[in-house]
């Protein structure tokens, strides 16, 4: 799910420890740096929340 970061969503992230990337899923393989699901995992690594950026949510996500 594509998400319009703006600063009640850092503020919220920030607050509340949101964890969204894919190292901190269950599903994400370090070794390999994949998805045991075998979703793409690369749009999903970013974890700094920029100011008019687009964070994208996994479907899957399942916190470690």
């Amino acid at each position: 799910m594509d998400t319009p970061v703006d600063a009640r969503l850092i503020e919220e992230a920030r607050t509340y420890r949101l964890r969204f990337a894919c190292p901190d899923c269950v599903h994400f393989e370090p070794e390999t740096e994949t998805c045991s699901n075998g979703y793409p995992s690369e749009p999903h690594r970013e974890r700094a929340l920029v100011p008019g950026s687009i964070v994208l949510f996994c479907k899957s996500f399942e916190l470690v």
